[in-house]
């Protein structure tokens, strides 16, 4: 059995259990269910790397794994700031290890790895989010099936960020947790799977990861001002005035449907107007997961699109809101701002991708 150390713990492999030399992968824990224990205030992240390690012995023997414990949080409490440390422990790391894998709490995985797309471009090696729905410790945990997904697709699958979760891989800017505690907890939203595990083993399509040929770079400036409003019948207009106040630089509206946002009664693109004017971006999608948006397809749409506000078309909300925050982080002019969001910068989008090379020139 490989041998367990408290701190930057490793796990060597047996070499007769790979055909080949193991590939060199570092796991970085943050905390998250997987790492969690029972306390009398609920599930707690307690479980250190070590004993996380030991828990799946069976999925580590076939690879050389360095592992980290970074934080160890629930990942409700992981915010931008926290999205800075850990993009910085793979900047720092990158160029060491084959893949990297990073354990995290499911809540807001789909957030990290969403914001991680946009602040590594021209990543070289795979980065793979997984967690579980149980704790590690548990009989019946999901951990250790995730885990072995997501060091297969760290050591063998393309570059990029993605999250491993339930026998599937998914691209970071379109997952989505969809399920609270069933183990099919997240979905590839408008794009297929980029991977999967059958009985031949994991199986990848490389044409549907980003590609780069930009130098691999940290791009970790963010601002955390935008707000994400799911739109209700009879929304008050005033509500745009407090954002003002709030001093919120961005607005993600969840309209209805394909696109719809009411101006009788109660004129929602008034307001919406008055804070374009204010400098504020205003981005519009759908509440619907599945499918594009079309704000042109209706009239109601088409004054939404009229009031100066940019639509999302397919992408999901968690990648409209951090690829806001992100590129707030290296331009506050509304004009450039827009001009980055309606490029597709790591796949959140359908269309060309745009090489990060170019990220935030003319179209």
């Amino acid at each position: 059995m490989p041998d367990y150390h408290l701190t930057d713990a490793a796990v060597r492999p047996d070499p007769s259990a790979w055909h080949q030399a193991p590939r060199r992968l570092l796991l970085l824990a943050t905390g998250g269910t997987i790492a969690s224990q029972s306390s009398a205030n609920g599930l707690v992240p307690t479980v250190n790397i070590d004993a996380l390690l030991k828990y799946c012995r069976s999925a580590l023997q076939h690879y050389d794994v360095t592992a980290r414990s970074i934080l160890q949080l629930d990942s409700s409490n992981i915010q931008p700031e926290e999205w800075r440390l850990i993009a910085g422990a793979i900047v720092r790391e990158a160029d060491q290890y084959d893949g990297i894998v990073i354990t995290h709490g499911t809540d807001t995985m789909a957030y990290t790895a969403s914001a991680l797309s946009f602040m590594l471009p021209g990543i070289t090696i795979p980065v793979v989010l997984t967690g579980a729905q149980l704790p590690i410790s548990h009989p019946l945990s999901d951990a250790t099936e995730n885990l072995a997904t997501a060091l297969a697709m760290a050591a063998r699958g393309p570059a990029g960020v993605f999250i491993a979760f339930d026998r599937q891989v998914i691209l970071g800017t379109r997952a989505v947790k969809v399920r609270t505690t069933d183990f099919h907890a997240f979905e590839s939203i408008n794009y297929p799977l980029v991977g999967y595990v059958n009985g031949d083993g994991l199986q990848t399509d490389p044409a549907l990861a980003p590609h780069s040929s930009a130098p691999f770079r940290l791009m970790d400036q963010l601002d955390p001002a935008v707000f994400l409003l799911k739109l209700t019948p009879g929304l008050n207009p005033d509500f745009f005035v407090l954002l003002q106040h709030l001093q919120y630089r961005a607005l993600v509206i969840e309209a209805f449907g394909i696109g719809g946002i009411h101006y009788l009664h109660r004129d929602l693109l008034e307001g919406i107007s008055q804070i374009i004017a204010q400098g504020i971006v205003v981005v519009v999608t759908s509440q619907c997961l599945y499918e594009r948006s079309d704000f042109s397809r209706y009239e109601t749409g088409q004054r939404v699109l009229d009031s100066g506000a940019i639509p999302a078309f397919d992408m999901t909300s968690e990648a409209c809101v951090t690829k806001l925050i992100w590129i707030l982080g290296q331009t506050r002019d509304p004009w450039q701002v827009g001009r980055w969001f309606r490029q597709n910068l790591a796949g959140e989008l359908a269309g060309p991708l745009t090489d990060p090379a170019h990220w935030g020139q003319a179209d």
